[in-house]
Formats: structure tokens, C-alpha cells, sequence
């Protein structure tokens, strides 16, 4: 796998802007050795804090997360000094190492692919971005006791923006972790079944070829075990949501046609779920259109059906969730300026925003850049 934000680093000055550097500094939390951003760049008289969570992709480490801290920050005090961000507000941000990476690398294996020779792929990746995602709720409890001892400002709102294994992550923090009101997802997929099972018949798995029709006995074997899919079915957002979906009486291990509305009874025992995990959050998901690592169509089976949900016609509209999907329709794997752009917009819009309390109604946004 290739670096995703090679792209970013490659950019001409004229793709990318180059923005002033903040300052760092580092604090051992719970044993996570995280690094926080645009402290001292506070405006004095904002007392008020919003706080960035950081997720890196898989095989990176948290220093690779250092342009987009100091891209969002700035682009933010901009707009506050030219009086565009309305009341004074500071912004900070964390990156910290996903689990069995960087400073917490244990195992190098676990990191890598089934082409790559590890063969419990599926239970490694799921488990360590799901951990990571369980590491941010327990940094938001002690952070603001380093960063802030005597009290003197206060975290108002939490946001996270996560890259490919950090993407997947940051899809879990969002439905899982109430004080997340908005992330961005890059280069993620809220569909980890889907994804992972389409790897396994690119990947040739013997227990995707040996099995007639090819893949039907994947789901469940060594390769992808049944205590996996239990787990997966708590906290994967396709896996929670769509488990209370009658299925399509042909679906295979792939999903691949539309979803259909679901009953009126399935609208009941889902409120209350989309309620708890999305309701008033913002997210916004960035994808490339020739993205072959984690491709755009693996999650859209599902995000299609999520997006007529929350529509502003959608059965649950009133759930009051703002969704942007956005693809750059050239870009593979990575993080382009286009992507970094939109990012930086999208933070800057959401903490602007003052009508988050009164936003009675959903609003969906498809693009294509």
C-alpha cells in the first residue's frame, strides 16, 4: 500500500496552498503519546475550544497527520482574524499512532494485507481501528486536564478526520461516540463486510476460490470468522443499520444491488439506532473515483440507501444529519488538493455554523469534483 497523502506532499504550490506553521507539543495520556496542535496560536480571548482528532492511514504514524493539522488551524485563524468565523472560538487538533503503529508498533504483520502474507486480515484491521476509535473517547476524557489544568477554557465541541484505516475509524467515532459532532472521512468505507470480502476475491483467498459459487462460503471461514461478523454487527455502520433490513433472498457475500426502502415496522426499530448514532452529526465523505484499495462502490450500496433516509424527503429527515459525499473522480488511493480543500472548508463552515440547536431537518449534498 502506498502512502495516501504522497499526493498532498508532491503538489504543486499552485494545487496546494502553504500554510504558516503552529506550534506542537506533546503529552503522554493514558500511556498514548499524542501531539496537540495550535495551542499557542489561541486567540487570548477565546474561551471556548473546538478539538480535531487526527487518525492517520495504515502503515503511517501520527507525524504524517502534521500538514493537515497546520492546513486546517491556520485556514480557521484566518478566518477569525478577518472577522469571518463569528464569535472567537480556538481550534486545536490531536493525532496520536493507531494501535501496533508507530510508537505502539507490536507487531508488523498485523499491519499488513492478505497479499502481503497475513492471513487474519480481517480481524486485524477491524480490531485495531476500532480501537483506535475507543483510544479517541479516552483521550477526550483526560485531554483537556493537560492541556487546560486550571480550567481556563473549555472543549466545546469534538470533530475527527481520519484518512483510509484513520477513514474507517473516524466512521466509528461518529456513530459511536456521542461528544463527536462532525468528521470527515477520507478514503474510508462505512461498509467493512463489503469491502473486505470483495478483497478476499481480488486477494484469490483459497476460501473465496474453493468454494462453489466462488466467495459463498467466505463469510465465516478462517479467513473471516463468524465471532468477527458477530463483533461487526455492533459497530460496523452498514453491519448495525442494515441488520434490520430484511435481505435480499439472493445476497451473497457481495453487495452489489440497490436496497429497498425498508417496511414501516423496519422504520420503527431503526429510529431509535440512527437517533443515537447520527442524529444532528455532520459528516463528510470524501472518495476517489478510481480508488482501487477502497473502492467508492463498496460502501455505496449502503450509503445510498442511508442518504434517502436523511434526505430532506427522506422517512428520517428529522434526524437532522448533514451528509456531503463528495468524489474526485480522478483520484485513486490518496489525499488530493482537491480533497484537502474541501476538508478545510467543511471544518471551517461546521464550526462557523450557529443553527446546529435549531436544524430541524436533514440535508444531503452529491458532488462530484
Amino acid at each position: 500500500m502506498t502512502d495516501p497523502l504522497k499526493t498532498l506532499d508532491t503538489a504543486s504550490p499552485s494545487e496546494s496552498s502553504n500554510p504558516p506553521s503552529v506550534s506542537q507539543k506533546k503529552y503522554p495520556i493514558a500511556g498514548i503519546l499524542t501531539t496537540v496542535f495550535g495551542l499557542d496560536e489561541i486567540p487570548s480571548q477565546a474561551s471556548e475550544i473546538a478539538c480535531l482528532w487526527l487518525l492517520h492511514p495504515r502503515l503511517a504514524t501520527q507525524e504524517r497527520m502534521t500538514g493537515l493539522a497546520t492546513s486546517v488551524i491556520a485556514d480557521w485563524n484566518h478566518r477569525t482574524k478577518d472577522g469571518r468565523a463569528g464569535p472567537i472560538k480556538g481550534l486545536i487538533a490531536v493525532s496520536f499512532d493507531q494501535r501496533n503503529h508507530g510508537t505502539r508498533l507490536i507487531d508488523p504483520l498485523a499491519n499488513e494485507a492478505w497479499r502481503e502474507g497475513n492471513p487474519r486480515h480481517a480481524q486485524d484491521m477491524f480490531s485495531i481501528f476500532q480501537g483506535t476509535a475507543r483510544d479517541v473517547s479516552l483521550l477526550m476524557d483526560y485531554l483537556p486536564a493537560y492541556v487546560f489544568p486550571q480550567g481556563e477554557r473549555k472543549i466545546f465541541k469534538h470533530m475527527v478526520l481520519g484518512v483510509s484505516l484513520g477513514g474507517h475509524a473516524a466512521w466509528s467515532c461518529l456513530l459511536h461516540e456521542p461528544r463527536v459532532s462532525a468528521g470527515v472521512v477520507i478514503i474510508g468505507c462505512p461498509d467493512y463486510v463489503n469491502l473486505m470480502a470483495d478483497r478476499a476475491r481480488l486477494s484469490k483467498l483459497p476460501s473465496w476460490t474453493n468454494s462453489d459459487p466462488p466467495g459463498s462460503r467466505i463469510l465465516g471461514s478462517e479467513a473471516f470468522p463468524s465471532s468477527l461478523l458477530e463483533t461487526i454487527s455492533k459497530l460496523d455502520p452498514a453491519s448495525i443499520f442494515l441488520s434490520y433490513v430484511k435481505p435480499n433472498s439472493d445476497a451473497g457475500p457481495l453487495r452489489n444491488n440497490p436496497l429497498p426502502e425498508p417496511t414501516e415496522n423496519e422504520k420503527q426499530a431503526l429510529r431509535p439506532v440512527l437517533t443515537r448514532c447520527l442524529a444532528g452529526k455532520k459528516i463528510l465523505n470524501l472518495s476517489g473515483g478510481v480508488d482501487k484499495l477502497v473502492p467508492y462502490h463498496r460502501g455505496e450500496v449502503f450509503l445510498t440507501w442511508l442518504k434517502k433516509a436523511i434526505a430532506p424527503d427522506g422517512w428520517f429527515a428529522d434526524g437532522a444529519v448533514i451528509f456531503e459525499d463528495i468524489i474526485d473522480e480522478k483520484a485513486g488511493h490518496e489525499v488530493t488538493p482537491k480533497m484537502m480543500d474541501e476538508a478545510i472548508r467543511f471544518i471551517s463552515e461546521t464550526l462557523a455554523s450557529r443553527d446546529d440547536a435549531n436544524r430541524s431537518c436533514g440535508y444531503v449534498r452529491e458532488s462530484k469534483i
